[in-house]
């Protein structure tokens, strides 16, 4: 059996440092902003070279309250990627504003800054770009466009902690970085949690006030505000796993350069193919192919998990029926919703299993 991702061994790697951040925050009796988080805040936007970083309840949380930091609502529009999970639609969508869906580019997931100015209208505020499957986006093509029309950008980083555009981190490329801690994540916590990065203190400051009823001091709220507070445990876990992020990053590159290797040539599957100028963290293993029932069904058979991201477009998603975009509206998401698949990838995961994978996609392909 070779799962999906196995999350257990993770522990067992880390166990004396996790035990130890669980005894520290029992230990002190503070569960909710405190030390640990304010530590974690501090690391983490030094891992990721930005000035501040807010701890949030988790990364959905994390876009919802940049854009209403932004005062970003009803009557604005933001581009948001036709191909991405709901979430990136859904803190547009929460706070008001108008999704604008712009299509990736013909060779990779992400948004192409080459059609993003044709969406740009007098309503437009903001470009959401997302790093899908650890790969990061063009963001110093998207952020040019953005500084000519006066726009906000905030990244989508849940799935790149830790990637690089031209040797610099995702997370400090836009206005905001907004982070997902999910268990899954590249650096997850065991629980929801999730963080805005940012350079600007006017920003962070308002984030701060926000995730906490609006209050900067307890019982005096000056803004209407939400209860999305990353907590202390999670924290202290989170500045554990900090430490190995690079570490399990890097496993994961020799991972998926295996499995190159040795899909190369397969008949019918299309390979990630990340630019020269982008420093992926593989996320996900994404192939392609137009055969994937069956190449789904012989992975099952042999025991090894796969999964689909996504299989169904934001825009054909019930949630958006309203906004009257049917199938054919935007063919690029739709193909890749309908071709791709995940391999098995995680820094626990080992080179003869990636072999293993490999062996039945070749013989499924024959």
């Amino acid at each position: 059996m070779i799962p999906f991702l196995d999350l257990k061994p993770a522990y067992a790697e880390l166990k004396p440092g996790l035990d130890a951040a669980y005894a520290r925050v029992m230990g002190s009796g503070w569960f909710v902003l405190g030390r640990e988080v304010e530590a974690f805040e501090q690391e983490y936007a030094a891992f990721c070279g930005t000035r501040h970083c807010v701890g949030l309840g988790n990364g959905l949380e994390a876009l919802e309250l940049t854009l209403r930091a932004w005062d970003i609502g009803a009557g604005d529009e933001v581009i948001v990627p036709s191909n991405t999970y709901i979430a990136t639609w859904l803190a547009v969508t929460a706070m008001g504003a108008k999704v604008v869906p712009v299509e990736p580019t013909p060779a990779g997931p992400n948004i192409d800054p080459g059609n993003i100015a044709a969406a740009i209208t007098s309503r437009t505020k903001a470009i959401m770009p997302v790093h899908l499957y650890g790969e990061p986006a063009d963001m110093d093509a998207i952020t040019a466009i953005a500084r000519k029309h006066g726009l906000k950008v905030i990244e989508d980083v849940a799935q790149a902690q830790g990637a690089k555009v031209r040797g610099r981190r995702t997370g400090a490329l836009g206005d905001a970085g907004a982070h997902s801690f999910f268990p899954t994540k590249n650096i997850g916590a065991f629980g929801d949690g999730g963080a805005v990065t940012t350079d600007d203190p006017a920003l962070a400051e308002r984030l701060r006030a926000l995730r906490n009823y609006g209050s900067r001091v307890k019982y005096v709220n000056i803004e209407r505000g939400y209860n999305s507070r990353l907590d202390e445990m999670q924290a202290a876990f989170l500045r554990v796993k900090l430490e190995k992020l690079d570490e399990w990053n890097e496993r994961r590159r020799v991972l998926a350069a295996r499995y190159d290797d040795r899909l190369s040539g397969v008949s019918g599957l299309g390979l990630p193919r990340a630019p020269q100028w982008a420093e992926p963290v593989w996320h996900l293993y994404v192939v392609r192919t137009t055969r994937r029932a069956e190449l789904t069904k012989a992975l099952d058979a042999a025991g090894i998990g796969s999964l689909v991201h996504y299989p169904i477009p934001p825009h054909l998603q019930q949630a958006y029926a309203d906004l009257g975009l049917p199938r054919g509206s935007f063919p690029l998401a739709e193909t890749l919703a309908d071709t791709v698949l995940s391999l098995p990838i995680g820094p626990h995961m080992t080179t003869e299993s990636v072999d293993a994978v490999a062996d039945v996609v070749r013989r499924s392909a024959q």
